[in-house]
């Protein structure tokens, strides 16, 4: 298994798929094997920020509670 990539590795990438994808000319079979490899950054990306949101939230609850 390959290691993951770290956020900003995989949004540099998914835009490199999207602007490839966008400028057209590929073969039916590269443009899908494109789009599914934008498909998992994507996901890379969203569970990134799903972390990133749960830390803030803790975060933010932790110094709430500690004001109280």
């Amino acid at each position: 298994m390959t290691e993951e990539l770290g956020y900003e590795q995989a949004r540099d990438e998914l835009a490199t798929v999207v602007a490839t994808l966008e400028a057209g000319g590929l073969s039916l079979e590269d443009s899908l094997a494109l789009w599914e490899r934008g498909e998992v950054l994507a996901r890379i990306c969203a569970k990134h920020l799903a972390g990133a949101r749960e830390r803030v939230e803790n975060a933010l609850a932790a110094a709430e509670s500690a004001t109280e």
